[in-house]
């Protein structure tokens, strides 16, 4: 039976063991996207994890969703980055970036030209943005031209190139959690008529096509992908989930690792393992009560078959040195949800080791 402390290889991704660290925004990136020292001290403090991913990571402007969130699109990202992936291999890490384009998640205020924010079709969200000038509503986004689309895809691969020039291990990409890949999914925020549109094979192409463009440029055994099967966050509504996923997944390409957030959908978690025959990484939530995602959740799956690793999130977040805790049976720092998102190092750096 595998352990949680097994090491593994998923494609060219080295796991000294099968804790992995969950995507995470908190927003400590300057407003212009670059990583900064305090976010190299707190990706370094979880270099233990088996492997980490990082919080979303936009490949352009125009996919920025949130305030103080980092980009990979210019060289002052990459060398800003390059500090961060250092230091995580230096304590001995592993680390890839999740890009992550927000689509219609976003507002004119986070940029400054001030666009509207793109979709696959002008659905506008409900809730609302945290802005420089507090929460406002979204707006109803501008749906993508097919040339948009394309220079969409494009802005991936050429983000994917250079998360490699900065020393990360991989890429992984997200098409979860309401954000634009998902966005192509989801029956409600998709209604084109085009080859991007209608049928659920329609619906799965952007996602596909953008996988397809980060395996040829950076090699599938560095790319990744990120799906949440049924998730409402951002105001989604799928439709028939299991058809997505039955589409979606047999058609991805050979990459290091598909990585499937569970929110309370365990049978779409087993509809994936079944799908999917490489490495799967499952954020595991099988219940209501099942947030955030625990050790004992985590030996769960794993020892079910469903994963051949494990993320969490909150646990990593308030416990830098983890895969030690889980060893120890603990004691865990429960996480502060005050500091979650903004902030200095207070409920970022600043929680303590076993030993300290």
């Amino acid at each position: 039976m595998t352990s949680l402390f097994d090491p593994a290889s998923f494609g060219k991704i080295a796991l000294s063991n099968r804790l992995v660290m969950a995507p995470m925004t908190r927003n400590r990136a300057k407003p212009t996207g670059e990583a900064t020292a305090l976010m190299a001290e707190y990706y370094a403090q979880r270099a233990s994890a088996g492997l980490i991913v990082t919080e979303g990571t936009q490949p352009s402007q125009v996919g920025q969703g949130f305030l103080d969130t980092p980009g990979m699109y210019t060289p002052e990202h990459v060398a800003a980055w390059h500090a961060v992936t250092d230091r995580v291999h230096a304590n001995g890490g592993s680390i890839v970036v999740q890009l992550m384009h927000a689509g219609r998640i976003g507002h004119p205020l986070l940029y400054a030209d001030g666009h509207r924010s793109v979709a696959p079709s002008a659905v506008t969200p409900a809730g609302q943005a945290f802005t420089p000038e507090g929460p406002k509503d979204y707006l109803e986004p501008r749906a993508l031209s097919l040339a948009e689309i394309a220079a969409t895809i494009e802005d991936y691969a050429a983000s994917a190139r250079a998360a490699v020039e900065a020393g990360f291990d991989g890429v992984q990409i997200h098409a979860g959690n309401g954000f634009l890949p998902h966005q192509f999914l989801a029956a409600n925020t998709n209604r084109r008529t085009d080859g991007y549109g209608g049928s659920v094979a329609n619906r799965v192409r952007f996602t596909l096509d953008v996988v397809e463009a980060v395996v040829g440029t950076i090699g599938n055994e560095r790319t990744a992908l990120r799906i949440s099967p049924a998730n409402p966050f951002n105001d989604m509504a799928e439709g028939d989930s299991a058809a997505i996923y039955s589409e979606l997944v047999p058609n991805l390409p050979n990459i290091a690792f598909l990585e499937t957030c569970e929110i309370v959908a365990r049978p779409l978690t087993a509809l994936v393992r079944s799908l999917w025959k490489g490495n799967l990484i499952v954020n595991p939530h099988a219940a209501p009560d099942a947030f955030p995602a625990s050790a004992a959740a985590a030996r769960e799956v794993l020892d079910a078959g469903l994963a051949d690793a494990v993320s969490l999130g909150a646990l990593f977040l308030a416990n830098p040195d983890l895969p030690s805790r889980i060893r120890a049976g603990g004691p865990y720092t429960a996480a502060d949800e005050a500091t979650f998102y903004g902030g200095d190092h207070r409920g970022y750096t600043d929680y303590p080791h076993l030993a300290g």
